[in-house]
């Protein structure tokens, strides 16, 4: 099946794809698609911004269309940034937004955190399969790896001694947030073809 991602990351769309394409789901990005706009993400929760992406994306293209929405939550911040994890660099960027988080670790004491990722897919009948993945960690001492993006540098994921960007793709993939809601979401949507008889042609 061949379904349409609402991104033009271009790390994102690699990641999904490696999660994806075993599952015989063939991912093309947003402006492959024909789509080049941004929707605006003014949601409260990461479902509601990746519902957001995926349904503008859908209506623009008229086919299914899977979006996620994702960040870093710590315990220092009381769940923070979460939502706000990308507009939360501002100007600065990931690696001195990742050095103010470790600081912010540091001073308060608490260093549990977790990323969570919300994957919202819309159908043009309507329908909709919704996932969450999540993964428990800290937040490192130091920025680390030259793998993965975005805070990866500083998320050491439960169970290991290194951060995310540290991690190979497989690694990663089979821990982390993003691949844990991506595979959720591929049975899922097993799940709906076989239980609708639908075929990808009905879904358009």
């Amino acid at each position: 099946m061949e379904i349409i991602l609402a991104s033009n990351n271009r790390d994102k769309l690699r990641e999904i794809r490696e999660i994806l394409e075993p599952a015989g789901i063939q991912v093309l990005s947003q402006s492959e698609a024909g789509c080049h706009f941004e929707a605006e993400e003014n949601g409260a929760t990461f479902v509601e911004n990746a519902r957001i992406k995926a349904l503008a994306a859908m209506r623009a293209t008229g086919r299914p269309c899977v979006a996620d929405d994702s960040g870093l939550e710590l315990d220092a911040l009381d769940g923070g940034p979460g939502i706000y994890s990308s507009r939360y660099c501002g100007d600065a960027g990931y690696p001195e937004t990742c050095k103010k988080l470790i600081g912010i670790a540091d001073r308060d004491g608490r260093r549990g955190a977790r990323f969570r990722c919300a994957v919202v897919c819309c159908f043009p009948n309507g329908d909709e399969i919704v996932c969450e993945g999540v993964i428990e960690g800290t937040v490192g001492r130091a920025c680390e790896g030259e793998h993965g993006f975005g805070y990866d540098p500083i998320f050491i994921p439960e169970g290991f001694t290194r951060s995310m960007a540290c991690l190979t793709d497989e690694e990663k993939n089979a821990v982390s947030h993003r691949g844990r809601a991506f595979r959720s979401f591929a049975r899922k949507l097993a799940d709906y073809l076989t239980e609708n008889g639908t075929k990808e042609r009905d879904l358009c």
